[in-house]
């Protein structure tokens, strides 16, 4: 689907995109109705983990700061997300407006990031709890971890308030075509017909500051506290510190394995686009699902929340007999 704009106007800001997602996939329906479900326990998962933090006093600690703030990046990351690619796809709505393809890039890849930022403010925290366990309490304060999640909200919506800018600044004269499944910064601005470098230039940026780096960090401070343990003579001490990193080991790697194996293949080889809007569709759409259920399963603390949640619902209900 090409516009009709003529090619001797200089600046054409089209009234709307057309998204076209997958192409010739038989009964892909049923994969939109398969996000369905995906959304609703996320939302679900995340709702129940920000209840447990927010009303057990003894999670009310710098980690589970940060740990409630990735529920509500997950369950905003998906809201931006999912409703939109089940309204698109399987109720087959997939014209959107310009101003409405903007806003859509900004809060996806917002969140995006965001749970990457989160992720090494986590990976800071456990990096502490280890290495300087003596000092964790004159590091790591509930105030500090709330100016450091502040600090990468700037950082995050200073990086993506630059790409939309700049998107907004192009021409599209040849194709309204967006070969994603959603307004994705990067084949849109590919898809323009004026200068597109600022675009280039904010796409690496972005992804050098927000993904790469972070994933560079937390993989350096998993190396300082694998040093550390090692220096600890009991086993059993060693055991109990590294079951505290469990949870947010998987985490890391729901997050970034996925999307570090499509950054490295397609700049390898070519990549089907229905190979690649499937793997980072899962990729964006899995971990939110997924975080709050490892946290609850993997953690003691929020085991041991969620039983003393139970008993007191429990003895309120028994009350009221």
């Amino acid at each position: 689907m090409n516009s009709t704009i003529p090619s001797n106007v200089s600046f054409v800001q089209p009234q709307f995109f057309y998204i076209n997602g997958f192409s010739n996939i038989p009964h892909v329906k049923y994969y939109y109705t398969f996000l369905c479900f995906v959304f609703t326990v996320t939302v679900l998962g995340n709702s129940f983990i920000m209840l447990i933090i927010y009303v057990e006093q003894s999670l009310h600690t710098p980690k589970y700061v940060a740990v409630f703030h990735l529920a509500v990046v997950d369950m905003c990351g998906s809201t931006a997300l999912i409703p939109k690619m089940i309204e698109t796809f399987l109720f087959d709505s997939q014209f959107i407006t310009y101003e409405g393809c903007l806003a859509n890039m900004f809060f996806v890849h917002l969140f995006t990031f965001m749970q990457s930022l989160t992720l090494l403010a986590l990976a800071y925290d456990r990096f502490v709890a280890i290495c300087f366990p003596l000092k964790y309490h004159i590091i790591i304060t509930t105030t500090g971890m709330g100016k450091i999640l502040a600090g990468i909200w700037i950082l995050a919506a200073g990086v993506v308030i630059a790409a939309v800018g700049f998107t907004s600044k192009l021409s599209f004269c040849k194709s309204i075509v967006i070969d994603s499944y959603f307004c994705d910064h990067g084949p849109i601005y590919r898809m323009s017909c004026s200068d597109n470098f600022p675009n280039y230039v904010i796409a690496k940026i972005g992804t050098t500051i927000l993904l790469a780096a972070p994933l560079t960090l937390i993989l350096s401070s998993y190396v300082c506290i694998i040093v550390a343990l090692l220096k600890i003579a009991s086993e059993e001490e060693r055991i109990k510190a590294m079951k505290t990193c469990t949870s947010h080991l998987i985490l890391v790697a729901m997050f970034y394995l996925p999307i570090s194996a499509i950054y490295i293949a397609a700049n390898i080889t070519t990549i089907h686009p229905n190979t690649r809007i499937i793997s980072t569709s899962l990729s964006s759409t899995i971990p939110p699902m997924m975080n709050p259920i490892i946290y609850t399963m993997k953690t003691d603390e929020v085991i041991k929340a969620v039983k003393k949640f139970n008993e007191r619902n429990k003895t309120i209900k028994n009350q009221n007999l």
